[in-house]
């Protein structure tokens, strides 16, 4: 092609020979338009059959049309023009930059356009058979800023985007009362582009959440991510001082739920739905609601089992009425009690044969009284018998017969916690002959047991009263325990539950730290759960509100549904702006974050803000004003030597359209007072602040090519300001500054990672030592004294070492590259932090992870293993890919060697823990065929690679 600035090219159809068709600007910024035919033969191209010249100046996107119609399509910011080799027809529209088309018809009469304000336009092709008569556009309404858009049948439409959530949409023949043809299905969760993001622990429970600065312009958001599963309130009422709670069914052949029973020290309330879905207060007349209740259920033969401290009360469901009454003998009460909650004798009412089997079963009641009584009841039709009674030589603290192994319809063992001797036992049933007695050790009493089947394995969890949780497996054949295992899940008394989400059980731990314990691939993963405290939960699967739980936590009780297990959580702030750096103030319970917001009047404007956010709602509670033209580049919650007030430092740069780079900024120094931003103190610069780090009381700056170091000083009228100390030259432009005592890691728009060091004596700044290799950075963070870790613009992470034993100054000098990877992101951001739980008691508590955000939207981790740990994930990553065959066969080695402009080298020192975690996920046939080739169990490699799995 002739054409040097081509901004648009296509085939275009019903042509007899292969047609292009170029949308090109000339050297005075003109813009036309020409066809060449290809050649064939040879190989070259001939001048085509039409062209058009001088069209809009914003013209940038050419749309094909199909025949009957052919030709093409021209859309600019001011027109649209339709253009073949014997029409012209342009129609003006209102400005705007269309980022995206698609067609709606086979024969290309109409297209949907969606511009860079998320607006979507039907434009519509007007013609008499095959002459095109004239254009006609119409707005349907506003969507996310469109990418990309399909439609794919019956007015559905979807649109894919970048900048926010991609959308499924339904054009309406109606408008709405806002004069909206767009209706929206449904949304797809998209974090991109991450522009900058923070690791805060708002919840202030030992894990981190992060908040990301995501989408662009309106669409626009913050998003909170976090680890741990949602629960959605669908109804909620205050209630103090809850003790337990039980779901009932009014009958046993009833799919839902009826009665929420809610137990307090001195009363028993019965909650039912009423007609309008609303939880209102009930009667069971045969309950005794004067006292607390310690244990209800739904029995046989369309009974309820009512447990008080006194009596075991049978009701009929149907009735209400009591049916019988079993009493604690005189002296003793009853102090916790159970009973075997499934009733599959239902199974077999429908089978003629079987139907005896009805008779054989009945409810069964386990409870203790005092001085260490254990009673087992058998529960019948209007029968409450006594069975066996057991003396134990300490007072019992819990109980569980959950029915656990191959006949799930019939407990056989019991589980019952001791006191004094902290034990956990298994009984038989209904002998109550003790065949396992399990010391837990320490002081700390089980407080919760359960017996449950997770995928066809027994287990036996035991909830201490400081809130570690034991499990155990638990051998059917002979009660034995095995398999101990210890993990901390808050610090309270915990409460175990077992509930079902998707036809699976799960079980509920309520404490201060509420958790779900799940199984995947046979192995045991905890979960925690959006809520503070947690006192007691129970299933409430009722018609109204279908496979919800019923959670009590301080002073109320709430009726929610619960997520997906094993999912990250994240919260959408819609801004409707474009948030570009944000910051956590603990102190003020604040965020910081620096936006613009583009004005849609004519000339485009952008106004930059930086607002102040609540850290609980994040609802804005202050807005400062930047100047025209002016642009927040950086922003650090930091405090000055000698001044105990904690700040927020704004870095800025006027961004002039006839400067190619800036030449002037500011420091803005904010004090938060009464939930406002308050300016104490302000210091122009010599060009874009592009980064601050708080440093030895003092504040760092990174400004244009140079870094500089600032004190905080006091005038003597009192008041504050900035000035400067001392600096250092040497950089192209200083994007990225971390630092670490007083080491300073520069990352550099093109000239790699160098290593300053700030010298007290002297005041003054100095290079220490520099990367030579010529990486245009994109972020930078400090692991430790010595490595750090880069990211660059083609995709790849790199790490350097400080040499400081070098033997010659030169060597010292250098940055010595150690590790490198393709990652096939590009990174904006690395932040010290970690999104799980750090455990104290686990291996994995140890390890130091930095989290990245990337402008497609990944959230990802970056772990620094210790040496012994990562030569043998390195061995299981090489035995990995022989297994593991990449998706179209592409080689998983070359895929993540470091790869620039200039060179490409095998990845080192890194490796990629999405493929190692992928083990977990193989057949057992691959599983054993990586074992073979490292030598070690099956069972022993999915421990260390179900420990690393804890890391996020």
């Amino acid at each position: 092609l002739e054409e040097l600035q081509v901004l648009d090219i296509k085939f275009l159809y019903g042509c007899s020979k292969p047609t292009i068709v170029v949308l090109y600007q000339d050297n005075k910024d003109a813009r036309h338009v020409k066809t060449y035919e290809v050649a064939l033969k040879e190989k070259d191209f001939v001048e085509g059959p039409w062209s058009q010249n001088n069209l809009d100046n914003g013209a940038d996107l050419l749309i094909p049309v199909p025949p009957p119609l052919c030709g093409v399509l021209i859309v600019g910011e001011e027109t649209i023009v339709y253009c073949s080799a014997n029409a012209f027809k342009a129609i003006p529209i209102r400005p705007s930059i269309t980022k995206a088309y698609g067609r709606v018809d086979a024969d290309g009469s109409r297209y949907l356009l969606g511009d860079h304000a998320g607006l979507l336009h039907l434009l519509v092709i007007t013609h008499e058979k095959e002459k095109v008569t004239g254009l006609k556009i119409e707005l349907l309404g506003e969507t996310s800023i469109a990418s990309t858009i399909s439609y794919l049948d019956n007015a559905v439409v979807f649109i894919g985007s970048s900048y926010g959530d991609s959308q499924l949409i339904k054009l309406n023949l109606q408008p709405d009362a806002k004069g909206s043809y767009v209706e929206v299905l449904e949304r797809f969760v998209n974090l991109g582009p991450i522009v900058d993001f923070c690791v805060v622990d708002l919840e202030r429970q030992g894990q981190g959440q992060v908040v990301t600065c995501s989408g662009a312009y309106k669409d626009g958001s913050l998003r909170v991510v976090r680890n741990g599963i949602g629960i959605n309130e669908q109804a909620s009422v205050e209630l103090q001082g809850i003790k337990g709670m039980w779901s009932l069914r009014s009958s046993t052949d009833d799919p839902f739920d009826t009665f929420l029973v809610v137990s307090f020290i001195s009363e028993t309330r019965i909650l039912a739905m009423n007609l309008e879905d609303e939880l209102e207060e009930t009667e069971i007349e045969g309950f005794n609601s004067q006292v607390q209740t310690l244990f209800c259920h739904d029995a046989v033969y369309n009974q309820l089992v009512q447990v008080t401290s006194s009596s075991v009360r049978l009701v009929s469901s149907t009735s209400r009425e009591l049916r019988n009454e079993w009493h604690a003998p005189s002296g003793y009460s009853v102090n916790v009690a159970t009973a075997n909650a499934t009733q599959v004798w239902k199974r077999f009412c429908n089978d003629k044969l079987l139907s005896f089997i009805e008779l054989v079963f009945a409810m069964e009641v386990l409870l203790a009284t005092g001085g260490g009584h254990l009673v087992y009841l058998e529960i019948g039709d209007g029968t409450l018998t006594e069975v066996k009674h057991a003396q134990l030589e300490y007072e019992i603290s819990c109980l569980d017969i959950n029915p656990i192994g191959e006949n799930s319809n019939y407990s056989h063992l019991a589980a019952v916690g001791m006191w004094t001797d902290i034990s956990v036992r298994i009984f038989s049933l209904p002998q109550l002959n003790l065949i396992t007695k399990e010391q837990l050790g320490g002081e700390i009493i089980p407080r919760s047991v359960l017996l449950c089947s997770f995928e066809g394995t027994s287990y036996l969890l035991c909830a201490l009263g400081d809130g570690h949780l034991l499990n155990f497996q638990v051998n059917m054949s002979n009660g034995e325990l095995t398999d101990r295992k210890k993990v901390s899940l808050g610090t309270q008394p915990i409460t175990l539950r077992t509930f079902s989400s998707k036809n699976t059980t799960h079980v509920f731990a309520s404490s201060d730290r509420p958790t779900v314990i799940y199984s995947s691939n046979k192995k045991l993963l905890y979960s925690n759960v959006n809520l503070k405290e947690v006192g007691h939960m129970c299933p409430f699967n009722s018609a109204a509100f279908p496979d919800s739980l019923a959670i009590a936590k301080e002073g109320e009780l709430t009726i929610g549904t619960i997520d997906d297990i094993q999912k990250l959580h994240i919260r959408t702030i819609p801004l409707g702006e474009h948030a570009r750096r944000i910051c956590h103030q603990e102190q003020s319970r604040t965020f910081a974050i620096c936006c613009l917001k583009n004005q849609s009047s004519a000339d485009e404007s952008e106004m930059h803000f930086i607002r102040l956010l609540d850290d609980q709602t994040l609802e804005c509670i202050s807005t400062y004003p930047l100047d025209t033209f002016e642009y927040g580049c950086s922003i650090l919650s930091c405090s000055f030597s000698d001044d105990t007030n904690v700040y927020y430092c704004v870095g800025t740069a006027y961004v002039l359209p006839e400067e190619n780079e800036p030449t002037k900024g500011r420091i803005l120094v904010f004090i938060v007072e009464d939930g406002k931003l308050q300016l104490i103190a302000e210091k122009e610069t010599k060009g874009a602040v592009y980064s601050l780090n708080a440093f030895n009381g003092k504040l760092l700056a990174a400004i244009n090519q140079k870094i500089q170091l600032y004190k905080w000083m006091l005038r003597e009228d009192g008041s504050r300001e900035i000035q400067t100390e001392c600096g250092h030259h040497g950089h192209i432009l200083a994007l990225y500054v971390k630092t670490r005592g007083d080491f300073i890691v520069v990352g550099d728009l093109m000239k790699s990672i160098s290593l300053l060091i700030y010298k007290h004596e002297e005041g003054a700044i100095e290079e220490r030592a520099r990367d030579y290799n010529a990486n245009w950075m994109s972020a930078v963070e400090i692991l430790d004294d010595d490595t750090y870790l880069g990211a660059e613009n083609n995709f790849n992470l790199f790490t350097v070492r400080k040499n400081s034993e070098g033997a010659t100054d030169e060597e010292r000098g250098r940055l010595e590259v150690i590790g490198e990877y393709h990652l096939g992101e590009f990174v904006n951001r690395f932040r010290h932090g970690s999104l799980v739980m750090r455990l104290p008691d686990s291996e994995v508590g140890q390890i130091q992870t930095v989290i990245f955000g990337t402008v497609n939207g990944a959230i990802g981790v970056i772990a620094s293993l210790p040496h012994d740990q990562y030569v043998f994930l390195e061995k299981l990553q090489s035995n990995l890919r022989k297994v593991i065959k990449g998706v179209g066969g592409l080689s998983h080695e070359q895929w993540r060697s470091f790869n620039n402009e200039k060179r490409t080298a095998e990845a080192k020192n890194f490796l990629d823990g999405d493929l190692i975690e992928s083990f977990l996920d193989l057949s057992r046939g691959k599983m054993e065929e990586v074992s073979k080739g490292m030598g070690v169990s099956v069972e022993e490699l999915s421990k260390r690679v179900e420990e690393l799995t804890r890391l996020h």
